[in-house]
């Protein structure tokens, strides 16, 4: 069977790869200790749940509109007014099964053969793949560890060319838990205005997910840019939903029925059954959230007291998601005697088979002198990746 040429243009996710070797050693009987995936492992509240529940007994089992049920759309405006001071409207709103088919829709509806994308380091795994896929050309602009791998609107301005159709970028970041203040959007926003044919992608799916002191600033409160930007968010992270997949994309109701558009014919709507209990979560009690925050501050606290105890890392604390992303080039041309680490996958690998701890290579984010560790994980869990983490580098001369 000769297979389709669109697979040569893009990469398998390197986190889903990592995750199914894991989940194969522990299937062999190992003690996999599995820093690879960002999934909080908190249960759904039990608000959201009832509502699941009770979407079932009330029969919602049948087709949903393409672009989510007009309450879930009010409902996600609902919330943007009150976290984000932002005005939509449900026309805005496109619902799908889950955010990474809203970025999908995006890339699509936006993104000609020959397009550049830029795309800050490091970046979501699957931000270049989907630009490959419809034959765009990701510009890659490497950020610095000083900046907390931030573009700055200088390095923004310096990647724009007359080709450029689309910028994209997270806040909070995965996999490096930046957080953009206001006063740094207002330059990137500057930078833009120069420039008015690029929309803007504004990852905000970590937005509950953050440790600063001024909050989650989006980019869309520029209200002169608005008009520019697609919002993508939903409830994976936040109310620990992963499995209900749901995600939602908020834009221009030009750029919303384009996606609807795409989207109505590659899946059609999000499951009645996870948009009733997203309308719940959206609108209901966020207090659930708001403890698993307060478990993720203590986490992070942890996490990072641990890497400082690991000789030749270097680290940046997030000011968001539940990451951590150290620079571990420093071992790059060491040996065990046996095995040889020359990048961070063999770093990656080393430490899955030898320490059974499945973390994942930075390369895939666009920078590979890092590796990336979750630390949506439980303290005893982070104590017990970090100790093996350790005792596996320590061997490395």
């Amino acid at each position: 069977m000769q297979l389709s040429s669109l697979l040569d243009r893009f990469n398998e996710p390197e986190t889903l790869r990592m995750a199914k070797l894991g989940r194969e050693l522990r299937a062999q009987g190992h003690d996999l200790t599995d820093m690879s995936l960002g999934e909080p492992d908190f249960d759904t509240p039990e608000h959201v749940k009832a509502a699941a529940i009770k979407a079932v007994q009330d029969n919602y089992s049948h087709y949903t509109p393409v672009a989510g049920y007009p309450d879930l759309r009010a409902a996600v405006c609902t919330k943007l007014k009150r976290d984000n001071n932002l005005d939509y409207q449900p026309e805005n709103v496109v619902v799908s099964t889950g955010a990474k088919q809203s970025i999908a829709n995006l890339i699509m509806a936006v993104v000609d053969s020959g397009d550049e994308v830029i795309i800050p380091t490091p970046f979501w795994v699957t931000y270049s793949e989907i630009v490959k896929l419809v034959q765009g050309v990701p510009v890659i602009v490497t950020t610095k560890i000083e900046n907390k791998y931030k573009i700055t609107p200088a390095e923004l301005e310096a990647a724009i060319t007359p080709r450029t159709k689309l910028f994209m970028f997270s806040s909070p970041c995965n996999p490096t838990g930046s957080v953009y203040s206001k006063a740094e959007l207002t330059g990137l926003a500057e930078v833009f205005r120069k420039h008015p044919n690029i929309v803007i992608m504004s990852d905000e799916i970590y937005e509950y997910i953050n440790y600063t002191e001024y909050g989650h600033q989006s980019i869309a409160q520029f209200s002169d840019l608005k008009d520019r930007i697609a919002i993508i968010n939903g409830l994976s992270k936040g109310y620990a939903m992963t499995g209900y997949r749901l995600g939602y994309l908020v834009a221009n109701a030009e750029l919303v029925k384009a996606c609807e558009k795409i989207q109505g014919q590659m899946t059609s709507g999000a499951t009645a059954v996870t948009q009733r209990a997203a309308i719940v979560a959206l609108t209901g009690d966020q207090k659930p959230t708001q403890d698993m925050v307060a478990q993720f501050i203590l986490r992070r606290k942890r996490i990072l007291e641990l890497l400082k105890e690991i000789p030749n890392i270097e680290c940046a604390e997030p000011d968001g998601a539940f990451y951590v992303f150290p620079v571990i080039s420093a071992y790059f041309g060491t040996s065990d005697g046996t095995d040889t680490i020359k990048d961070a996958d063999d770093l990656c690998m080393y430490l899955l088979n030898k320490a059974h701890l499945s973390t994942v290579t930075g390369r895939a984010f666009g920078d590979p002198n890092c590796i990336r560790i979750s630390f949506a994980n439980s303290m005893e869990n982070i104590e017990k990746g970090m100790a093996k983490m350790k005792a596996a580098l320590a061997t490395l001369k």
